[in-house]
């Protein structure tokens, strides 16, 4: 099978970060792609930047289909666009929050999530209680913006630990999930500094999407995720209608 994990932001380091990760959980027979967008912001911090960001993922969303793609993943952890994408895409479509929140609930009663900046921490809480994990799952800001877990120079990564600390200890927290993308080559070292589980998002979501496809199912295409309706866009929103994603 071959399984699109696409980076909604514009940055292609932290693209190879979220590809080490997928290839590192991949079966054998799994092929991944990974992609980064080809417009939008270089970091996704908030609503805004989801905003912006959501086109130029459906572009690369509609190319793999075409090109055989058998699942999709979104590699960013406010599952930026993901019911437009469930929407435009026949095959299964995943969001790493979503897949994280789901695998950690197989092993944990209470876990708490770890983001970069405080502006991300409230849209996922809205996550958190739309995939119904209020009662169980804490949000958690450790105040760093998403580049700099990629520059050795900052603090980014205590700072990360520091919250992780914090989390175990406060919101007696049984596992932890990190709530970016860009934290994904952390995984196995938290996980021995702490001695709890550790979940990236990417990683679920490789396994899920993977379970998906093995057992035959595509996204439903009555209801929420109907196919769009063939109808007149205007300016430069033409290349979004659906018959031009189709000839992508």
């Amino acid at each position: 099978m071959r399984i699109l994990v696409v980076n909604p932001n514009t940055t292609r380091s932290m693209t190879a970060t979220i590809a080490d990760a997928a290839h590192r959980v991949a079966n054998p027979g799994t092929e991944i792609v990974a992609v980064t967008s080809s417009m939008g912001p270089v970091s996704i911090e908030g609503y805004y930047d989801e905003a912006f960001a959501v086109p130029g993922l459906l572009v690369e969303i509609a190319r793999a289909e075409k090109a055989g793609a058998s699942a999709a993943i979104i590699a960013c952890f406010d599952d930026t666009g993901l019911d437009a994408a469930r929407a435009l895409a026949h095959m299964p479509v995943i969001g790493i929050c979503e897949a994280a929140l789901a695998a950690t609930s197989f092993i944990a009663q209470r876990f708490s999530i770890v983001t970069t900046m405080e502006r991300s921490r409230l849209p996922l809480e809205h996550l958190v209680h739309r995939y119904g994990m209020s009662g169980r799952a804490k949000v958690r800001a450790a105040d760093i913006p998403v580049l700099s877990l990629e520059d050795p120079q900052s603090n980014a990564r205590d700072r990360l630990r520091n919250e992780i600390a914090v989390a175990l200890r406060e919101d007696k927290a049984e596992a932890i999930v990190l709530g970016c993308a860009g934290m994904a080559d952390l995984t196995a070292e938290l996980r021995r500094e702490f001695g709890v589980p550790v979940i990236d998002g990417v990683a679920a979501a490789v396994k899920q999407a993977e379970a998906l496809v093995a057992l035959g199912l595509s996204t439903a295409k009555r209801g929420a995720y109907a196919s769009p309706i063939n109808k007149t866009y205007t300016g430069a929103l033409e290349a979004f209608a659906p018959a031009a994603m189709v000839r992508l």
